[in-house]
């Protein structure tokens, strides 16, 4: 039996297309709190036809290959350049996001409205860009006593 063909985009998620499709790379993290680290990472973007894009993360140590993180969601643009994203985390933590996208620089700007089942964390702010095929993020967040600054940050390659 043969795959099903994929199915149309919608167009409603037709401006981040650029978005769509499976990346690896790198990245590194820190925070006050804890010692820096690095770890290899694989995102998935994908749709199903319907208006929504959805989107599965996954990271693990560089040397041993061991799990480290994972989380999914949903990325819903709308016409307006505006998008909402939900995401759960392994960890237990969920966050609703809002923010806006640039179709033509390729940016995507999130800005968390909530971060749920968190004892500690305040606020994250993720911020994607994709440059010559290369997506890179920047992940930001603020505790209830360290203010924003940056927690993560990778370069991704569509595979």
């Amino acid at each position: 039996m043969e795959a099903p063909a994929p199915p149309p985009l919608h167009p409603a998620i037709a401006p981040l297309f650029f978005l769509l499709g499976k990346w690896r790379g790198q990245g590194e993290g820190g925070f006050p709190t804890i010692n820096s680290f690095a770890y290899a990472e694989e995102l998935l973007f994908s749709h199903s036809g319907k208006p929504v894009i959805a989107y599965n993360q996954k990271t693990w140590k560089l040397d041993s290959g061991e799990p480290m993180h994972a989380e999914s969601g949903y990325w819903r643009p709308k016409a307006d350049g505006s998008i909402e994203v939900v995401i759960a985390q392994s960890t237990g933590l969920v966050e609703v996001q809002k923010g806006s996208y640039d179709a033509e620089n390729k940016i995507v700007m999130l800005q968390s409205e909530l971060v749920g089942n968190a004892s500690k964390v305040k606020e994250i702010t993720r911020a994607f860009k994709v440059v010559n095929d290369e997506l890179s993020y920047v992940v930001q967040m603020a505790t209830s006593i360290i203010s924003l600054q940056p927690h993560l940050k990778a370069l991704l390659r569509k595979v």
